[in-house]
Formats: C-alpha cells, sequence, structure tokens
C-alpha cells in the first residue's frame, strides 16, 4: 500500500536551492538536490495512498500516546525509540520539541474538539527524528512523522517550529477525515488545512487571540542567512521571504492571482495562500480566540460529510459557511464573517 508524504518544503524552494553553485552553500545545494529525489513524482496520484474510515470523534476520554525515536542521521524508518509517553526529556532538543509539539497538537483536537488523536480513536503519535544527514524537510507519511536537521545553511532543524510540528500531523487528521486528494484545488485546500490548524495549536499554547498572533507558518526554521520570516504567512500570502536565493514568495491572496502550474501537484504549496487567507479574514473579523470561533467552523466542515476527496475551493467555502449557520445560526455574525471572507478571496461572488 503506498504512502502519503506531505512535506512541509515546497519543491519550487528545494528547485530554486539545489541550482545554487555558490560555494559558500554548497551543503544546502546538495542537500536540497537531495531532498528533491526524495519527493514523489510532480504527477504522481495521491488517491492510491494509505485510506482510513473517516471517524467523527470517540466518546471515550482521549488518551495521548507518543513516541518519539532517533534515526541517528540515517534514511530508514522508524529508527530507535528514544522517548515514549511520559518518559523524561533527553535533552536532545530535537527529540524534546517534538513530543512537546504532538502533545501540544494532540491538546487542540482532544480538548477544543473532542477528537481523540487525529483519527479520532486513539492513534497513537509517532515521530521519527534526526531524519537523514543535513536533510532538507519534514513529511507525514501516512503513518509517522518525519524530521530533518536541516543543512545548517539555509535551514536549521525543522523541530524548532511548532507550527511545522503542528501542520505534519494534522495531514494525519485529514487523511483520517476527508483524506483530501493531493492535487490541484482539493490538494491546496489540503495544505491550507494543516497551516490552519497548524497556527492554531501555536496560538492555544502562546494563549494568543486573532490581534495578537503571528500568523506565520514555519518561522524559526531559517537560519540568519535568509531574508524572510516564515515559510508561509496566513494574514499576507506573498510576504514570508524575499531572498536572493529562495527567491520570492509566491503565494496569492485572492483567486486574481491563482497560479495554474503543472508542478508540486498543481501548486497545492502555492495555491493555499487562498484558503489560508479566507480563514485569517474570518479569524480576524470574528476576534478572540481563533480556535473556538473560526477554527471551529472549519473543524465542523471537515466533518460535515460535505467535502469530497476532490473538493475545490467554491464547495469548501459553502460548507464553511453551511458550518457556520448550523453552529452559530443564520444571520450569526460567524455565519455572516466566513461569507465576507470567501468573498474578499474572490472564491464567492
Amino acid at each position: 500500500m503506498q504512502r502519503i508524504h506531505c512535506s512541509i518544503i515546497p519543491p519550487h524552494l528545494l528547485t530554486r536551492l539545489a541550482a545554487v553553485r555558490d560555494g559558500r552553500l554548497a551543503v544546502a545545494s546538495e542537500a536540497a538536490r537531495h531532498a528533491l529525489l526524495e519527493l514523489p513524482p510532480v504527477l504522481q496520484v495521491r488517491e492510491q495512498a494509505l485510506r482510513a474510515p473517516v471517524r467523527h470523534g470517540s466518546a471515550l476520554p482521549g488518551t495521548l500516546v507518543r513516541r518519539i525515536s532517533d534515526a541517528g542521521g540515517r534514511e530508514e524508518l522508524p529508527g530507535v525509540l528514544v522517548r515514549p509517553e511520559g518518559g523524561p526529556a533527553t535533552g536532545d532538543a530535537a527529540v524534546d520539541e517534538a513530543y512537546e509539539g504532538l502533545g501540544a497538537t494532540y491538546r487542540l483536537f482532544d480538548e477544543e474538539y473532542g477528537r481523540s488523536s487525529v483519527d479520532g480513536a486513539g492513534r497513537p503519535l509517532e515521530a521519527t527524528v534526526h531524519y537523514g544527514s543535513h536533510y532538507d524537510n519534514a513529511f507525514w507519511d501516512g503513518e509517522r512523522m518525519v524530521f530533518g536537521d536541516g543543512d545548517g545553511e539555509v535551514f536549521g532543524r525543522f523541530t524548532a517550529s511548532l507550527t511545522v510540528i503542528s501542520h505534519e500531523l494534522t495531514h494525519g487528521f485529514t487523511q483520517y477525515s476527508t483524506n483530501l486528494e493531493y492535487q490541484g484545488q482539493s490538494g491546496a485546500l489540503n495544505e491550507s488545512l494543516s497551516d490552519v490548524f497548524g497556527v492554531l495549536v501555536e496560538q492555544r499554547e502562546l494563549g494568543q487571540d486573532a490581534a495578537a498572533a503571528s500568523w506565520l507558518v514555519g518561522a524559526g526554521i531559517f537560519t540568519a542567512a535568509v531574508e524572510g520570516t516564515a515559510l508561509r504567512s496566513l494574514a499576507a500570502p506573498g510576504t514570508a521571504y524575499d531572498d536572493d536565493v529562495l527567491g520570492r514568495d509566491p503565494q496569492p491572496a485572492t483567486m486574481a492571482d491563482y497560479v495554474v502550474t503543472a508542478s508540486d501537484n498543481g501548486g497545492v504549496h502555492i495555491n493555499s495562500g487562498i484558503p489560508n487567507h479566507a480563514f485569517y479574514l474570518v479569524a480576524t473579523g470574528l476576534g478572540g480566540r481563533a480556535w473556538e470561533g473560526a477554527g471551529r467552523i472549519w473543524y465542523d466542515a471537515v466533518l460535515s460529510g460535505s467535502i469530497p476527496p476532490d473538493c475545490d475551493f467554491s464547495t469548501f467555502a459553502r460548507a464553511t459557511g453551511e458550518a457556520a449557520e448550523k453552529r452559530f445560526g443564520p444571520g450569526s455574525a460567524e455565519a455572516g464573517a466566513v461569507t465576507d471572507a470567501w468573498a474578499q478571496v474572490g472564491v464567492l461572488p
């Protein structure tokens, strides 16, 4: 059975870095070339990936079970178990960051939405750190999260960002709920859901309301040599970085700038900026704690049964509108904010 391989670093970034011939970035360039070889083929059919039944949550109290393994610089999974659930901190930053990040993500879904783990049935959360040598990526492979340490010249270790950890684990939630096809608009929604719940995990851990949050995904994984703050920005898609080597963040904020491309499975990491920005507009329009208002609407929509695997932006927009009306009432501020946001990004009239 083929596994999914949803990675945090998009192909366009790795491609630019792989083409660099500057001796000062020799390690980074070689690491990017290797990471590109690890990515699945551009037109790989994602619907053949691991499928699982939809689970709407567990009636039983959730039990958090984490298992962090160490690949020891090899590209072999799962590696050696180094921190099981309840185990003490190891002093290894990557191990302990992964452990805490899994816990933070679990708590959001469990305590706010009543979902026991990514599958709604208490599935243990598995992660492997120190994958490969100078490995420039982090990914969800359908069973576990895998983190590289970065090349040290452009990317640092990927566990240093809580939003990277929560983003990757949310791919598991999507896999066990809608299993959105990783192609075109449904693939961009897949990536967007990971960004949305990724930032909500961080905001909840920091106690931030929508106005105080950074709305950044991947802040902290660039080295000081990069002109940029993060991989993506939900508040202002297209502004996360502008670097001589990596280029400029290509994400659009509205359908007017939708990118038509054959690469990256139809631009799943690029066009996700549009639904990302719609969520940001809903959250900031409502104010307060985003995981309670906008986050609850998005969560309800995903599990509503109205999100097909090939869902496009407009179908998802209507599902969020229906979810807002069902939870908060027709004519509510929440329902109005959802309609206005999708109109502002050009998905709905």
